[in-house]
């Protein structure tokens, strides 16, 4: 991939503290781009922003606090954001909760499905005004290869019939997937310029050997580091998603690797997409077609 020059341009990447999107902070920032570090733990926050300006000590940092298991608080980062910047041309949609006990937002929703789809749905909603007035503007939604194996169970978005922690964040994959391809396409529908494309980072051993406090012994950790894919790489995909200026919109990026578990990005195919179930008649915020 040739380094793109992001000079001029505003990116907000959520859960860019840590993992993927740490490492798509650092490639951004060393491309030019001002970069907002929207993040629920403001300390962590700092500590990312010090290691992204060791790397890139003329970088321009933000760090702003933004809790995706809470509407107030995507309300309040929107609100902020927009009396502070007057464009953004790249929301990059990354924060994830991966498998944790059965929990709750602040509002009532299943964790992973109200943090990692609800959230960002809300997020990239309340930023649209922002984005449609920034030329060139991109959402960038991280999805995963879990999508393949997720079904939405819109009678039991709660988890109150019943709740297993793996299907639980398959749903909100897949959900992520869902809203980027028809965010794009009701874009396209209104005539209105923001792109929105899906990406996956393959299998990353940050993200998937480490939840909260917990890693995996170093055995295995040396055992997935010669088969899974780095962080660095692993932010690739949403590279490539951000700044490929062939990208239309609708698009879905993934390694090329076997199994798309590792490799360097490429256009691939959701694997599940041509036999998702339909949503229920009537279900969703959208009009019917």
């Amino acid at each position: 991939m040739e380094t793109p020059n992001l000079s001029g341009k505003t990116v907000v990447i959520t859960g860019a503290n840590s993992g993927i999107g740490l490492e798509t902070a650092k490639i951004l920032a060393s491309c030019g781009a001002s970069i907002v570090l929207a993040v629920r733990n403001l300390e962590k926050g700092s500590i990312a922003r010090e290691a992204i300006l060791h790397g890139t000590p003329e970088a321009v940092i933000d760090v702003m606090p933004l809790d995706l298991a809470d509407l107030a608080s995507i309300h309040a980062f929107s609100a902020g954001f927009q009396k502070r910047f007057n464009q953004l041309d790249l929301l990059i949609n990354n924060a994830g909760i991966m498998m944790p006990p059965l929990s709750y937002t602040k509002d009532g929703f299943e964790l992973q499905f109200g943090s990692n789809h609800l959230g960002h749905f809300a997020l990239s909603g309340l930023l649209l005004p922002i984005l449609i007035n920034t030329p060139g503007s991109r959402i960038i939604t991280v999805s995963s290869r879990a999508h393949d194996r997720g079904q939405i169970h819109f009678e039991n978005l709660d988890g109150a019939k019943g709740y297993k922690a793996k299907k639980f964040y398959n749903q909100s994959k897949l959900a992520n997937l869902y809203f980027a391809l028809e965010l794009d396409k009701r874009l396209k529908q209104n005539g209105l310029p923001v792109r929105s494309i899906a990406c996956h980072p393959g299998i990353s051993v940050t993200n998937i050997f480490k939840f909260g406090n917990r890693s995996a012994p170093p055995a295995v950790r040396n055992l997935a580091n010669r088969f899974l894919q780095p962080p660095e790489l692993g932010a690739l995909p949403t590279i490539y998603a951000a700044t490929e200026e062939s990208l239309k919109g609708g698009e879905y990026i993934g390694p090329d690797g076997p199994g798309r578990i590792r490799g360097y990005p490429r256009l691939i195919h959701p694997m599940r997409l041509h036999k998702m179930q339909p949503f229920p008649k009537g279900y969703g915020p959208f009009p019917k077609d």
